[in-house]
């Protein structure tokens, strides 16, 4: 069922710039699109290069943290099927704690909103908000470059939300440009399912030599998705979602999958949209964030 017309999060709101974090504060993990996606090439080590547009969004996971005298890491809320030894939350505190020496720890609890295997960033994003909040509650002090190079080890998608501004980007993902986009809104849809990035990267059939531009030929509606028609012939109910979207505005695929978005001069026009789509279809509407509500936490 499409959700209610207040599906539109508060963190813009939440995360003003006069905002104190501590350890009552709830931390916000928000989502990614990528607003176009193109593979140029594929290294020696079969890692693939892309080129893409990052964008934030007004809508996420959230995160609660409490301090530990034992210095153990501990996450309250593990996800159904995900091991300790591969959260990503955990691993990211795990690491910033090694990096830095520190001996304190942490219980961390995630309100988990963002579907796994969406395409929405949603584990990296938790991560990049475990690394920030931390630097700053253990009171590391930890530059973004460091954080980013940390952040890495865990994603390609990682430093991006440690980056911390909507971002066109090269390499693995890794390779960051800030970018200034016009304020407008997003109706995504989630498909009932999960992607798993690895197995449409290896797809024999997955195109690999989209043109490179450079970051100033960008513009809005430029491009697509390379990984779309890999996935959505795989999951054709993938392409039900961008078939009844693609009927109010431009429709594409973010990341790997498997959530699809149309993107509309504002919020409003968006949930207009929303009210049509049908009922059985999960969706809710965004707003475009100019950068990460914890942008601040980190210096550099």
């Amino acid at each position: 069922m499409a959700a209610p017309g207040q599906a539109i999060d508060a963190i813009a709101a939440m995360t003003a710039s006069r905002q104190i974090w501590d350890w009552q504060s709830v931390y916000p993990a928000p989502a990614k699109l990528n607003l176009f996606l193109h593979v140029v090439g594929q290294r020696a080590d079969g890692y693939h290069l892309l080129q893409t547009l990052f964008r934030f969004l007004d809508h996420g996971d959230r995160l609660h943290f409490a301090p530990r005298a034992d210095g153990a890491i501990h996450l309250a809320t593990p996800l159904p099927g995900v091991p300790p030894e591969s959260d990503l939350t955990l691993r990211a505190a795990r690491l910033l704690q090694a990096a830095s020496a520190c001996r304190q720890g942490v219980d961390i609890s995630i309100d988990k909103r963002l579907p796994m295997g969406g395409g929405l960033g949603g584990g990296s994003s938790d991560a990049a908000t475990v690394l920030l909040a931390l630097n700053h509650l253990w009171k590391l002090d930890l530059p973004r470059r460091q954080l980013q190079e940390i952040g890495l080890q865990l994603g390609a998608d990682v430093p991006f939300f440690i980056f911390g501004r909507n971002a066109f980007a090269e390499g693995v993902g890794e390779a960051l440009q800030a970018v200034e986009l016009p304020a407008c809104g997003y109706l995504v849809l989630e498909p009932p399912l999960a992607v798993a990035t690895a197995a449409i990267f290896g797809a024999p059939e997955l195109k690999r030599d989209s043109l490179p531009i450079r970051a100033e030929q960008w513009h809005p509606g430029f491009g697509g998705n390379d990984l779309q028609t890999v996935v959505a012939a795989r999951f054709p109910v993938v392409a039900e979602h961008l078939a009844c979207l693609s009927a109010f505005a431009p429709a594409r695929m973010s990341g790997s999958g498997a959530c699809v978005f149309a993107e509309f001069e504002s919020a409003e026009q968006a949930q207009a949209a929303l009210r049509k789509i049908p009922a059985k279809l999960r969706g809710w509407v965004a707003a475009g964030l100019d950068e990460h509500p914890l942008r601040a936490l980190a210096s550099g």
